[in-house]
């Protein structure tokens, strides 16, 4: 067995966090694999360094809608196979999901939809989150061990954001989307972070606007959600609090794989 690193990162524009020193982050820190989500960009509109990596496997998931959405994963391992999207036009049109299937799991890198514009995008939201865990049930039946990382925009319980009681009725804590949440455990996925660290206040996400990271007024929205099979090939799970560029900061996972 050797250990790999998976990273993964809602950077918030791609393209702005290039200009905040992501490739010195990227050189110094050499994941194994890394999943970014709200790339807001298309491959094209990209530096070149950003594109050709040396080692790395790279593919993108745009939007249709430019400056929108979007995901990426740069993997040193090569896939298998990596597909886009569940296969339902009216939910991949965003760029949201990269499913990249290994010898010893799949990974499913997913930018999850904001639900607070408007009741449209809360059932836009609710409607993918459905999908989702169709998808992957589907894909588990055939033998398939998921590991589902990303911005899943939704704090799962009242220690996973500073003022809970003030968000009840705020699309990211409404009950309907947490609840989302239990029944993917309840289906045989693990929290990871929460799983190692059960009391453990700790956030992924701070408002920009507000100044809220120096308060550490924040939600934690990102995660690894693991099958319960993996769960035994956990070496560690971290925040990386300390990296800056995006609104959001980085969450880390080790996983013992076969060589």
């Amino acid at each position: 067995m050797s250990t790999i690193t998976i990273i993964s990162w809602n950077v918030n524009g791609l393209r702005a966090v290039y200009q905040k020193g992501f490739m010195q982050w990227f050189h110094r820190t050499q994941p194994d694999i890394l999943c970014l989500q709200e790339t807001k960009c298309h491959a094209v509109q990209l530096p070149a360094e950003l594109c050709d990596i040396p080692g790395y496997t790279v593919h993108y998931s745009s939007g249709e809608r430019k400056g929108y959405s979007g995901t990426a994963l740069y993997s040193q391992p090569q896939p298998l196979e990596v597909t886009e999207g569940m296969g339902i036009p009216e939910l991949d049109g965003e760029g949201r999901l990269i499913i990249a299937r290994y010898p010893d799991f799949t990974l499913a890198n997913c930018y999850f939809p904001n639900g607070k514009a408007s009741p449209e995008r809360l059932r836009f939201k609710l409607a993918f989150y459905e999908a989702f865990q169709q998808h992957l049930a589907a894909r588990r039946k055939r033998g398939e061990r998921f590991i589902v990382t990303g911005d899943v925009n939704t704090a799962h319980q009242p220690i996973d954001l500073a003022h809970p009681r003030q968000n009840e009725k705020i699309s990211g804590f409404l009950p309907e989307e947490r609840v989302w949440i239990d029944r993917l455990l309840a289906a045989g996925y693990v929290d990871i972070y929460r799983h190692f660290h059960p009391d453990t206040v700790a956030y992924t996400w701070w408002d920009m606007r507000t100044g809220a990271r120096a308060r550490d007024v924040g939600w934690r929205l990102d995660y690894f959600l693991l099958d319960r099979e993996l769960l035994p090939r956990v070496v560690s799970t971290t925040i990386l609090k300390e990296v800056m560029g995006s609104d959001h900061c980085p969450v880390a996972l080790q996983l013992k794989v076969k060589q």
